[in-house]
């Protein structure tokens, strides 16, 4: 067993009884203490309005674990000892039944450090930090992770921020975006700052255009109450994307602190150069699934899914044209897709850089050359793959081939690829907020989505449908390829 590595704790979930806990939260505490990061004090408190009792949750997480771990991983005396450290209470969250026996479950412990972890609707953050303080549960080594989205808006996410911020001290404050956690996304930093040969490049005089792309699968998963307040635009490119697109774009930072990296990526943000008025006609696309097939098994439209308004608007596909004005990436852009019911399950980061300035090379062969292109895949399959050209090998002249240097992680490390949420819930406990989203860059991020929501109202765009399992409408293709640009082949997404 390895000596843990942070010190003990007390892990209180309030909404324990969310799809969440279950599918995520929970499964990446079992490696850690699977893996004997935690010390053998350290706890974990469920809390949500269900009448249960340890037990019969214990029961639950159990079975969750079950679902979502290979069997391989489920040790049966590590599963055993992994729900001895499990508590359940029942409360409301927004209102006052329930606390008491928190707060005597809570007295007991001889742990220090408490987090609580919100995974709730944004509505009742406010509420719960106020209950929180109310009760007498807020310490000096308290923190509170706060699930995203972080409001739907500029003005609610004030909002949330003001009402939090007023129980908690910033520095306690985690707003959790489980894709800066993922190995693929932390491993941009080891790229550019690691390596001497991409940073010289890394700009807009070597560099053509980046592309970013988060597609998925499924459809609502029976989130339709929640999905049909959000959209594509809010519940993945307002945080994940533009998250992902501040790694890519940012300054190296002095040194490798929490504040000296978040301080860079708020510079992108704030450099973005803004999409509003008849802009979202030609930058921004929204598209909305029709019924299709995914893995030949057909699947219905968005309107006829369980629980969404038969004439919504609600867009499950957004690409978009943004651009950063700054002097490294004056003049060029950086083309965003994200949806669901995609032609597959995907997240990458391309990197297209510019053609050879002149070819030596005559006729066909020069004709041949392609631009080289550095792809990040961040999920599945997490790698790195920069296409060179090269000769193929033989007499007759020179024949190029486009040939991947080929980094795959699990090739390579041969291990299992941590679950982005097992780090970022550690870090928590450390006290590292580095990988987790400050105050101004929540509001810097609203303040540039926010033209694009109004003016997708002011202009009345409705989503464009396109066929589940398809790339999307035709119209995001034709938006790039207006630039003489295209999607990266998405045929290399499978392999």
């Amino acid at each position: 067993m390895r000596k843990p590595t942070v010190p003990g704790f007390d892990y209180v979930v309030v909404g324990g009884t969310g799809d969440l806990t279950f599918r995520k939260l929970l499964p990446s505490l079992y490696y850690c203490h699977l893996n004997g990061l935690i010390d053998s004090e350290s706890r974990i408190v469920a809390s949500a309005r269900s009448a249960l009792s340890t037990e019969s949750y214990r029961v639950r997480v159990s079975e969750a674990l079950q679902r979502y771990l290979p069997e391989v991983d489920l040790d049966h005396a590590a599963v055993t000892s992994f729900l001895d450290r499990i508590a359940y209470v029942e409360l409301d969250a927004a209102g006052e039944t329930g606390w008491a026996g928190l707060v005597s479950l809570l007295a007991d412990s001889t742990n220090s450090i408490r987090v609580f972890y919100l995974a709730t609707s944004p509505d009742l953050f406010g509420p719960v930090c106020r209950n929180l303080h109310r009760v007498g549960l807020v310490t000096q080594d308290s923190r509170v992770v706060l699930e995203k989205p972080i409001g739907r808006d500029l003005e609610s996410a004030l909002a949330i921020n003001h009402d939090v911020g007023a129980v908690f001290d910033e520095r306690a404050i985690f707003r959790i975006d489980h894709y800066l956690g993922k190995e693929a996304v932390q491993n941009l930093l080891a790229l550019r700052f690691a390596n001497a040969l991409f940073e010289p490049l890394w700009n807009s005089r070597f560099i053509d255009h980046v592309q970013i792309t988060v597609a998925e699968t499924v459809g609502l998963e029976g989130r339709s109450g929640y999905y049909e307040r959000a959209g594509a635009l809010r519940d993945m490119v307002q945080n994940h994307l533009l998250q992902v697109l501040c790694l890519v774009a940012m300054d190296p930072p002095a040194r490798m602190s929490d504040e000296a990296v978040r301080d860079e990526k708020l510079k992108v943000l704030r450099a973005l150069a803004p999409i509003e008025g008849k802009d979202v006609l030609t930058r921004t696309i929204r598209g909305q699934y029709a019924a299709g097939a995914i893995g030949g098994v057909a699947v219905p439209g968005y309107l006829e899914e369980p629980g969404v308004d038969a004439e919504s608007r609600t867009e499950t596909f957004v690409s978009l044209k943004a651009e950063v004005h700054n002097w490294r990436w004056g003049g060029m852009p950086f083309y965003l897709r994200t949806g669901k019911r995609l032609a597959v399950k995907t997240s990458e980061i391309v990197i297209q850089f510019r053609p050879v300035p002149h070819s030596i090379f005559p006729g066909a062969a020069g004709r041949d050359l392609q631009p080289n292109r550095l792809v990040v895949r961040v999920q599945p399959n997490e790698g790195i793959k920069l296409h060179m050209m090269t000769k193929e090998p033989g007499p007759g002249g020179m024949r190029f081939r486009e040939t991947p240097l080929n980094l795959s992680y699990s090739d390579v490390f041969k291990q299992r690829t941590p679950d982005a949420y097992e780090r970022l819930l550690l870090d928590v406990v450390r006290g590292n907020p580095t990988l987790f989203m400050r105050r101004d860059e929540v509001e810097a991020a609203w303040q540039w989505i926010e033209p694009i929501l109004d003016g997708w109202a002011r202009h009345d765009m409705v989503p464009r449908p396109y066929a589940a399992g398809t790339w999307g409408p035709s119209a995001s293709v034709a938006m790039i390829e207006r630039d003489l640009r295209s999607w990266h082949d998405d045929a290399e997404m499978h392999r």
